[in-house]
């Protein structure tokens, strides 16, 4: 139950959320809310096609229909060199087709008019001559040799984006040449989207007057997006103001810029009008974002008792027409390479494959820390394999695995050093709390009755936190982030970060840390992100990076306010600043305990009774840039039973533990944890965007690409242990993606777990009821 905010000490309570009035009254602010005057609305076409030609664009017609104030194509941004824009992963992307569209759904021209519905209504007169190219859109084929080459303007004779590897190959083969077993795995995981309720969109408004231009923007990275909005428009950033209302959810959809971006900004410039541009829910999930989308294979040389040795990865990842993957520069595939996951391996290597194909771009990092999501669940299905290979229960297997407390930090043969984790501690307490025992000998029961029941173990480890800077960049610009905190006479604190939050908690969480740090109390704290005029340069929130850097910055800022605090203290309680300690709530005299001052009696000094020669006033602002990441980690259970008839799987439990460090809110990590299960719940059992072999999208609405409701989702029970990092301030280390990551992998262990009698060693995601009804028909099981 949540406390009353006006307690004092509030890290590690369940403080209610400080946002929540504002949402459940309905009294948030989206993109969609604000109506400037003047405004003009954006329809974009859209390809019909893959991949073709266009002969011509004729717009007369558009340009002649009601309301219609313009109409913009490609060769008309390519007049004012706008044609082309840099994505996140450092390629080049189209903003309205030239020359050939790439894939279905891609922009192809803009129409504005005086409203939304004149818009939609004009831009089915624009009329474009395609010419219909052919079409790859499987990654496989598009690495042969006679594979069409769809990106012409790179200067290369392949669909081949790049390869890229990590770790030790010779010490890696020579363990596989003398491993007593070797087990080897397919694997791959589908592509999928994540699906905010709000699309993407935004309000371009550029001022003729001052020639500043204002961006409302449904953004993760508002900063980010203000420079890159710099690069592409000319506009200097000083005249760019970026403001991220109210965001209805990212999960990774609301980093990369969008070609609808730029074209309303061009439109709004040519205009001198604000120009507001809202996605459908089919163009968000066809166009902007999708996730994953790995072919993967995984290898473990290992002893005949199953201690492993070494692991061999080979992936294709399929990043449609333009290399946009949300990536740190120097990851081409992301963090991809930590693949080794909770386990003691000796050596490692690993290499992918990034392939064009036509497809939509994207890549984002949807709720997972740069492809961690894809790691996570190969190792954690090939430790499955291994386990069945050499006859050892897979909880067994993995304790015999685990990295050993007492190693951290741990240097991973992949590069990556881990900075704390008691793997056996979280496991053992999964395993006592969900009854692993009694539920073999529950499983051994019904097999023996010719029942189908699984149980899925997965034990993850996490990478967040990206910076630090000496090893993360996007576009070159170092992984920071940043914190603004300004007491004002009367006690009252506005901290403003640069991060922004998209539902998770960020006024209420940073409010905790600021008050813990000055002995305030949350509500004497108010929180603000999302304004680049008002808010200190940062990278934003994605990839749970928001505790583990800004979360560091508000913790670092307000100690540095609290130094100066502790001078006026001295001054006010006429003591040397030696001689003053601070005990969490008010600032004392050393062994004069009754002689206090709280931090709002300095703060009322600090505008009116400084020492003589000190500044006035009380405020920091704080560049935090993390010495290294973060590693959270957990232990998950599935339990499932699969009717033999349909096919159907019902998972009748799930026990989530775990470890994310320093707990600064029990009830929002809670919540984060519940997010990001039914999330993981959803990939593994209902989730994929397939195409034909025509490069049609068949999942375009949330008819056919499906997301899961409450009578879907099962019941999560949950626990943690915690283990602080030992180099974050409060020692958090962020908890928002653990949950996607960790719980594809159990779903999918406990499935193949119900079906090993069969023989089955594994099945791919998305696990649908008629792929286990054909397994079950295969094998006799039903008719």
């Amino acid at each position: 139950m949540a406390v009353r905010q006006t307690e004092l000490r509030p890290l590690g309570k369940s403080v209610g959320r400080k946002e929540d009035p504002r949402f459940i009254r309905g009294k948030g602010r989206y993109i969609d809310d604000i109506v400037l005057p003047g405004m003009l609305y954006m329809c974009l076409v859209r390809s019909p096609y893959a991949h073709a030609r266009i002969k011509s664009i004729d717009t007369s017609e558009a340009m002649q229909a009601p309301g219609v104030k313009l109409v913009i194509t490609g060769e008309d941004l390519a007049a004012m060199n706008l044609a082309w824009m840099p994505t996140m992963a450092n390629d080049q992307q189209m903003v309205l087709a030239t020359g050939k569209v790439l894939y279905q759904y891609q922009e192809v021209a803009a129409v504005i008019a005086e409203t939304r519905e004149q818009a939609v209504d004009a831009a089915q007169l624009v009329y474009v001559d395609y010419e219909p190219l052919p079409v790859v859109v499987d990654p496989f084929k598009a690495l042969e040799p006679d594979a069409p080459i769809l990106r012409e303007d790179r200067e290369q004779k392949s669909n081949l984006i790049f390869h890229w590897e990590a770790g030790d190959k010779e010490a890696t083969e020579e363990l596989f040449r003398n491993a007593p077993v070797v087990v080897k795995q397919d694997v791959r995981f589908p592509r999928v989207h994540p699906s905010p309720l709000e699309p993407c969109g935004c309000i371009a408004d550029y001022n003729t007057a001052t020639g500043k231009l204002t961006w409302y923007v449904t953004s993760q990275a508002p900063h980010a997006h203000r420079t890159v909005l710099s690069l592409v428009s000319g506009l200097p950033e000083h005249q760019i103001r970026v403001i991220s209302p109210d965001v209805g959810g990212g999960f990774g959809n609301k980093v990369p810029v969008y070609p609808g971006y730029v074209c309303a900004v061009v439109a709004s410039l040519k205009l001198g009008k604000p120009v507001k541009w809202i996605e459908t829910r089919t163009e968000n999930t066809t166009s902007t974002g999708f996730a994953r989308d790995y072919h993967m294979t995984a290898e473990i040389a290992a002893e005949e008792d199953g201690r492993v040795l070494a692991l061999r990865v080979k992936t294709i990842a399929d990043h449609g027409a333009f290399d946009a993957a949300a990536d740190p520069s120097k990851f081409p595939a992301g963090l991809f390479s930590i693949v080794t996951g909770s386990y003691n391996f000796k050596e490692a290597f690993v290499e992918v494959d990034g392939v064009y194909t036509n497809k939509a771009p994207g890549g984002v990092a949807y709720r997972c820390s740069f492809r961690v999501t894809e790691a996570a669940y190969l190792i954690e299905r090939v430790m499955d394999v291994l386990a069945r290979r050499v006859g050892v229960d897979p909880a067994e297997l993995r304790k015999r695995n685990f990295i050993r407390k007492e190693q951290f930090p741990y240097k991973s043969p992949t590069g990556w050093t881990y900075d704390s984790g008691d793997y056996e501690k979280t496991l053992a307490l999964a395993l006592e709390k969900i009854g692993y025992e009694e539920l073999r000998k529950e499983q051994a029961e019904k097999r023996a009755r010719g029942e189908l029941m699984g149980i899925g173990i997965s034990t993850f480890t996490e990478v967040v936190g990206a910076g630090p800077s000496h090893t993360f960049d996007i576009m070159g610009i170092k992984m920071f982030d940043s914190a603004q905190i300004r007491v004002h006479p009367t006690g009252k604190v506005i901290a403003r970060l640069g991060v922004r939050h998209q539902g998770q908690g960020h006024e209420t969480t940073f409010a905790q840390i600021i008050a813990q740090e000055l002995g305030l109390s949350t509500d004497d704290v108010i929180v603000e992100e999302g304004d680049t005029d008002t808010a200190p340069y940062g990278l934003g929130t994605y990839a749970s990076r928001s505790t583990p850097t800004a979360g560091g910055a508000a913790a670092l800022c307000a100690r540095r306010i609290r130094e100066k605090a502790k001078k006026i203290a001295a001054h006010l309680l006429e003591v040397g600043e030696e001689d003053v300690v601070f005990d969490g709530v008010a600032f004392s005299a050393k062994g004069l305990a009754s002689r206090t001052v709280t931090m709002k009696d300095i703060a009322f000094a600090a505008y009116t009774n400084v020492p003589e020669g000190m500044e006035p006033g009380l405020e920091a602002t704080y560049y935090y840039d993390p010495p290294n990441l973060t590693f959270p980690h957990g232990a998950y259970i599935a339990v499932v039973d699969i009717d033999k008839g349909t096919g159907a799987v019902k998972v009748r439990r799930f026990l989530a533990v775990d470890d994310c460090g320093t707990v600064i809110n029990p009830m929002i990590v809670e919540g984060q944890v519940h997010g990001g299960l039914t999330e993981g719940f959803a990939i593994a059992f209902m989730q994929d965007i397939p195409f034909d072999e025509d490069g049609n999208c068949l999942a375009t609405n949330w008819m056919d690409y499906l997301v899961p409701t409450a009578l879907d989702t099962p019941k999560w029970e949950t626990d943690r242990t915690v283990t602080p990092s030992p180099h974050h301030p409060i020692g958090a280390k962020g908890v928002g993606e653990s949950p996607n990551v960790g719980s594809p992998a159990a779903f999918v262990n406990a499935v193949v777990d119900a079906l090993a009698p069969l023989g089955v060693e594994h099945i791919d995601m998305p696990i649908f009821p008629w792929k286990v009804w054909k397994i079950l028909r295969e094998h006799g099981v039903t008719e």
